[in-house]
């Protein structure tokens, strides 16, 4: 068995919703029915026996090699205790080639899973030892170190039941929700909107008190120090115990409290001292409490209890701690819900001055005390307390959030207990923490888990927002770009700033900001990190979706302008029209169910793609008589069509009306496929709500010039005789721009084409088939990128359509793009008509653009 190549499928694709790990496996003659190794199945369920049901699939054909590595790869995720279900294995039209897809939660641990697989049926094919145990371990590791933790977490799980999308902008906890203008963006729990002075004050302990001490909130008394000499000088001055801790610091890190004499303060200060300048201050007696303040309202609170363990009369305190570390709710890190006690010098300072030593054996029911503060950093418990504090607890919480200046604030206090005022107990209010952890509030050790999470992300959005900006996704085989360009040119008309992806680059507020095909996921996601994007048209074609799948969850409007007769079949396994189909269908699949599919009714592929969205459906066709038309019309939905001299936009007895002769793209509705391009358009703005008469003036102003639409039916005049330059490139395009072509005038008509070597022989030759019909010259033309062609197969190809042309007379063949225009150029004459087929697009039109101003 051989994996030729592995993608990670980053968005909803061709297969599913879910993000997934695909690969092309091929297996041998023997490797295409498990039945043909002898003793397989037995050994690799004695090395893995979760690995699952292979042979259910017995009735649907031989399970094959392929399909263990699909069942293995994602059990293995489940056995590490990720949350995945779905997976598939397809065959494709080579024999023994599988394309095996398994879901993954994490990139990297869907990764290392298919490759453990690959080495667990290596294993059993070979009856050589794995070590589950170890493979499975490194999995679940791999997942700890990837995953969000559970802060971060708890808010993504809020933003994603609310609808709200996300995206990690790093490895760590820095996440993006929404898009474009209504994004926000969070570092595990803080929001952008919290400024840094805000957060240097909160871990500048000493100024804290002092603004806290400031708005009438209690505070214990301290200092900062900068020798043990000082900070015992200072103990001694405010009163035993007391508590000394970094003044710039926070998880619990280097504090200890409690601390009655100079011995326990040099350890102290030495930890203290590992993370900056020290401060002493009194020691409040009572429980540790952590309250969460959110915005101006108190959101939960947590009784933390510091780590400790309980004697049996058996074991040493070691032992004891080595036990309790043992649950595997701890760990090492903020990953799971509790942390392991850590056995340092402050936990041996803290055992000294309770009599003991980590070898001794405390009695049966003696409670051992490792550390006084109660960070769950450190091993601590927490206990849910929320429904017991005092309104006047709550309201001074929040009055030090406010006047730190933190929207999300872990407020630290000790006192006897949250029912009572501070003031009447002798309490206060410690610190102040930026970031707080979530851990205690989502799942406590003790008591009810409170949904932080949600109250975050309400803090970010209101009760009928969703981060989402208007979103529209355009595919097809011909018309994308043109299509694309209308509907942002539509959206910028209303006053939005639009973000737009093509075949030409990538555009914000009409200026390009990256070049090339950016057609996929990456330009996507890149233009809805955008602050300064309104609206999103983003052309989709079929190589990012095979690639990546889409670059967003879901878009409001789903373009798809046409099939026919596909284009690039034969490539990545997409052999015929109805696997074009599927693949162009993604879009439609992933409407918002508030949204809108506008699909081409005359093309029966694409209009049967209505039943695949969760949205509604508009359809568009310039006949409206159609029958799928007349269907849609006769109950009561959305349809546009054209009308005499308008396109018509109709719901039930409701209509708009937009003139052709508006729409210069049309001329006058002469060029049947910019029309379809502008109804396309139309269908889109109604769908995402746009004002009609915005819609109408958009139309009006949208020029089909080589600036705002680069080899998109370019029109110029040459000396009296027109050029029309166009990326046409397949047969439906060729019977598109023949069609429009026939409604010009024009004396003597020549052509001069190339064609693409990652087409088939058949779509190649069909180009010239239909040209020859149309046009009395043709120059034929190769440059230097044949796409995986032999030099003049091409050109042999688009000679072979050419045989027995109805209308050519004239074939010449020439090497360079430039030099077959300047050619064709050359023998014009006024009143002729000549149609180039560029390739290279922007180097052509400023060629021709060149050309035309010599003139």
């Amino acid at each position: 068995m051989e994996v030729s190549r592995i993608r990670a499928l980053r968005g909803p694709n061709l297969w599913s919703r879910h993000t997934a790990i695909e690969a092309i496996v091929t297996c041998s003659e023997a490797e295409r029915a498990i039945e043909n190794l002898p003793g397989f199945e037995a050994a690799l369920r004695a090395l893995f026996p979760a690995v699952g049901p292979l042979m259910a699939d017995r009735e649907h054909g031989p399970v094959s090699l392929a399909r263990v590595l699909e069942s293995a790869t994602l059990a293995l995720q489940a056995q590490a205790g990720c949350p995945v279900t779905f997976s598939r294995t397809a065959t494709t039209v080579e024999p023994g080639v599988y394309q095996v897809v398994v879901e993954y939660s994490e990139e990297d641990v869907g990764r290392l899973a298919l490759q453990t697989a690959l080495n667990l049926i290596d294993a059993a094919s070979n009856r050589t030892a794995f070590d589950l145990a170890a493979a499975i371990h490194q999995l679940r590791d791999t997942d700890e170190d990837v995953r969000l933790g559970p802060s971060t977490g708890a808010i993504v799980d809020a933003a994603v039941a609310r609808g709200i999308p996300y995206r990690r902008l790093t490895q760590g906890s820095m996440v993006q929700f929404g898009w474009g203008s209504r994004q926000r963006r969070i570092q595990a729990a803080e929001v952008d909107a919290t400024s840094a002075v805000s957060e240097s004050i909160a871990q500048d302990k000493d100024l804290t008190k002092k603004l806290l001490h400031a708005a009438g909130v209690p505070v214990p008394f301290g200092q900062p120090v900068a020798s043990v000499d000082e900070a015992w000088a200072v103990a001694n001055k405010i009163g035993m115990p007391v508590v000394v801790k970094p003044q710039d610091g926070n998880q619990g890190k280097g504090v200890t409290v409690n601390i009655n004499d100079r011995d326990h303060m040099e350890v102290a200060y030495r930890a203290a001292a590992e993370y900056g300048e020290v401060m002493v201050e009194k020691f409040l007696p009572g429980s540790d409490f952590r309250i969460l303040v959110v915005g101006s309202r108190m959101i939960a609170a947590a009784r933390r209890d510091p780590p400790q363990v309980l004697g049996d009369g058996v074991h040493t305190v070691r032992e004891l701690v080595d036990i309790v570390n043992s649950d595997p709710r701890r760990g090492d890190g903020h990953a799971t819900s509790l942390t392991k006690i850590r056995f340092d010098d402050i936990a041996v300072a803290r055992l000294a001055l309770q009599g003991l030593k980590p070898e001794s054996v405390p009695e049966k029911g003696h409670r051992i005390v490792l550390r006084n503060n109660a960070n769950l950093s450190t091993g601590g418990t927490a206990t849910d307390v929320t429904d017991d504090v005092h309104p006047d607890i709550a309201a001074q919480a929040v009055a030090a959030a406010q006047m730190v200046g933190l929207h999300i604030c872990g407020v630290d206090l000790v006192c006897e207990s949250m029912l009572r005022p501070l003031e009447e107990q002798h309490g206060g209010i410690v610190e102040v923490n930026a970031a707080p952890g979530l851990r205690m509030h989502i799942s406590p050790s003790f008591g009810k888990g409170r949904n932080v999470g949600d109250a975050i992300v309400s803090h970010l959005y209101g009760p009928d927002e969703d981060g989402r900006i208007p979103v529209v996704a355009v595919t097809g085989t011909n018309g994308k770009t043109t299509t694309s360009r209308l509907i942002a040119h539509l959206f910028a008309s209303s006053g939005l700033r639009v973000g737009m992806t093509n075949t030409d680059g990538v555009y914000v507020q009409g200026r390009q900001i990256d070049s090339g095909d950016c057609s996929g996921p990456k330009s996507a996601r890149n233009v809805l990190l955008n602050p300064q994007v309104d609206a999103a048209v983003f052309e989709t074609a079929r190589g990012g979706l095979l690639r990546e799948g889409l670059g967003f969850d879901r878009c409001q409007v789903a373009v798809v302008t046409n099939i026919g007769q596909g284009d690039h079949l034969g490539l990545n396994f997409i052999t015929t029209v109805e696997d074009l189909a599927v693949l162009k269908r993604v879009i439609v699949q992933n409407v918002a169910p508030t949204g809108y599919a506008v699909l081409n009714a005359v093309d029966p592929i694409v209009a049967a793609m209505a039943t695949s969205c969760p949205g509604q459906v508009i359809y568009f066709a310039a006949d409206r008589h159609h029958p799928v038309m007349a269907t849609h019309r006769a109950q009561g939905r959305r349809t546009v069509y054209v009308d005499g001299d308008a396109i018509i936009a109709a719901e039930g007895a409701w209509r708009e009306k937009v003139l052709l002769r508006d729409i210069p793209i049309t001329r006058n509705g002469s060029i049947s496929f910019q029309v379809e391009n502008a109804m396309a358009a139309v269908a889109a703005a109604w769908g995402a709500g746009l004002n009609w008469d915005t819609v109408r003036g958009g139309m009006n102003s949208f020029a089909n010039d080589a600036d705002n639409a680069p080899g998109r039916f370019n029109v110029m005049d040459f000396r009296g005789a027109t050029i029309i330059a166009d990326y046409g490139h397949n047969p439906d395009a060729m019977r598109a721009l023949v069609s429009a072509v026939d409604a010009m005038p024009g004396q003597r008509r020549s052509v001069v084409i190339s064609g693409a070597g990652d087409r088939r022989d058949e779509d190649i030759r069909e180009q010239t088939v239909i040209l020859g019909a149309a046009f009395d010259d043709v120059i034929l033309f190769q440059d230097a990128c044949q796409r995986g062609r032999a030099d003049g197969e091409v050109l042999a190809l688009l000679r072979e359509g050419l045989a027995g042309a109805k209308r050519t007379q004239k074939v010449e063949e020439i090497y360079g793009e430039f030099v077959a225009i300047d050619h064709a150029l050359d023998q014009l004459q006024p009143g002729d008509l000549c149609l180039v087929l560029v390739d290279q697009v922007e180097e052509a039109l400023a060629h021709l653009a060149r050309r035309v101003a010599e003139a």
